[in-house]
């Protein structure tokens, strides 16, 4: 099986409906007889206001700190998209 990896920005899972779609893409790719990767940006502009949020609490947050911060927006936005491929079968 060839192996796929799609890449899905943040205006492309900016709401649930999206979401749904990208799910559909990727069981149709694996239909297809290919493996998938699929790789996740966090949802809309959900990164920007996680930033917004620290800035307003330390204007020099800690990196360490930061990062795990903004990589909760891939989280969900892999999570949410796990449930939506389980809901297709």
């Amino acid at each position: 099986m060839p192996l796929i990896i799609q890449k899905y920005g943040g205006s492309s899972l900016n709401s649930l409906e999206r979401i749904k779609k990208v799910a559909q893409r990727v069981l149709q790719a694996k239909k297809e007889g290919n493996d998938i990767v699929a790789v996740v940006s966090a949802m809309g502009d959900t990164t920007d206001e996680l930033l917004a949020l620290a800035l307003q609490v330390d204007s020099h947050p800690p990196k360490r700190e930061l990062d795990m911060l903004l990589s909760t927006g891939e989280i969900v936005s892999s999570a949410l998209l796990s449930v939506a491929l389980h809901s297709l079968g």
